[in-house]
């Protein structure tokens, strides 16, 4: 079958391990189903397994993608939860939670094979597009705001970063939650998108905020970590999934961070229950994951050098 895969890693070139071609087709395993792939969409981490971060030359080659819709092997149309082991579903006991394609080959391909736990009911009203786009960014988000920085109707978020996936999720959800929501963006008409999105305003990165906020949504990391400290509000929350700048700030702030209380939380992925509720808030409230291009597979390489370069607002879907 034709997949996107890793034949190589390079720490600083990675799409210099991206080979496009065949790959062994899965075969059946108890406790697991194929799944025909509709659609799948890039992240971050797609990058990083590329990088070698994670993940170890004796893997490879491997499938990459971690999010997917598409039929399983009855017709029934799904959606994969792409935390594998998290149950204890279709793995040994003592095996650890993992993300696709950190065991276990992705979803760029034609099928893919995932514990049966892990599916999920694609909600007639979403395309299979639109529903590749929310096990991995936006339920990394939904998890954030709701889960992790508690926010309630009413409340104030910043969101850095406006144009990446999980940031446009957090834009999106927050706004359709009854949050007031600001974001940030180098980029004037990424800034633009951000407010048309839903987001009361759109600044600068480390633009001083009308007023501070009850919680900061951070994956940018070192570039905007001070200014998301000096955000918040006594008591306020940041809740941090990612550092696509880096993981070592010049100035941490624990000053500021002790002195005012603040609560530092990390926050990895989710939970199939905060899918199933994702899909659910998705389906109840209208709204829609903003898909920046939909690309054929065989274009796959393209979509990575987008995502690379930050080229990009909202998710980037490859499709067979």
């Amino acid at each position: 079958m034709f997949a996107a895969y890793a034949a190589r890693i390079d720490r600083d070139q990675p799409l210099n391990g991206l080979e496009l071609g065949e790959r062994p087709a899965p075969g059946p395993r108890p406790g697991w189903s194929t799944v025909t792939v509709k659609a799948a969409s890039l992240n971050h981490h797609d990058l990083w397994t590329l990088r070698g971060v994670g993940f170890s030359e004796d893997q490879l080659p491997m499938i990459l993608g971690c999010d997917a819709a598409g039929t399983d092997e009855d017709g029934n149309e799904v959606v994969i939860h792409s935390v594998i082991g998290q149950s204890g579903h279709g793995v040994g006991p003592r095996e650890p939670r993992s993300l696709l394609t950190e065991r276990y080959q992705g979803t760029f391909a034609e099928q893919v094979t995932v514990p049966t736990w892990n599916l999920l009911p694609k909600p007639a009203g979403l395309s299979f597009e639109q529903a590749a786009c929310l096990p991995t960014s936006w339920l990394t988000a939904y998890r954030m705001l709701f889960t992790n920085a508690g926010v309630r109707p009413g409340d104030s978020v910043l969101v850095q970063g406006a144009g990446g996936g999980v940031a446009t999720a957090a834009i999106v959800l927050g706004r359709a939650a009854g949050l007031r929501v600001y974001a940030t963006s180098r980029d004037e008409a990424k800034r633009k998108r951000a407010v048309e999105l839903g987001a009361t305003d759109a600044f600068e990165p480390g633009a001083r905020l009308p007023h501070r906020v009850d919680a900061v949504m951070e994956t940018v990391g070192a570039a905007t970590w001070s200014h998301s400290v000096k955000s918040l509000r006594p008591g306020g929350t940041l809740v941090i999934s990612g550092a696509t700048s880096g993981d070592r700030p010049s100035h941490a702030e624990l000053t500021r961070i002790f002195f005012l209380e603040l609560k530092i939380v990390g926050s990895t992925m989710g939970t199939k229950d905060e899918l199933e509720d994702l899909l659910s808030f998705c389906t109840t409230t209208g709204i829609r994951p903003v898909i920046d291009d939909v690309l054929p597979l065989d274009r796959a390489r393209e979509g990575f050098e987008r995502m690379a370069a930050g080229d990009l607002f909202g998710k980037i879907v490859l499709t067979g």
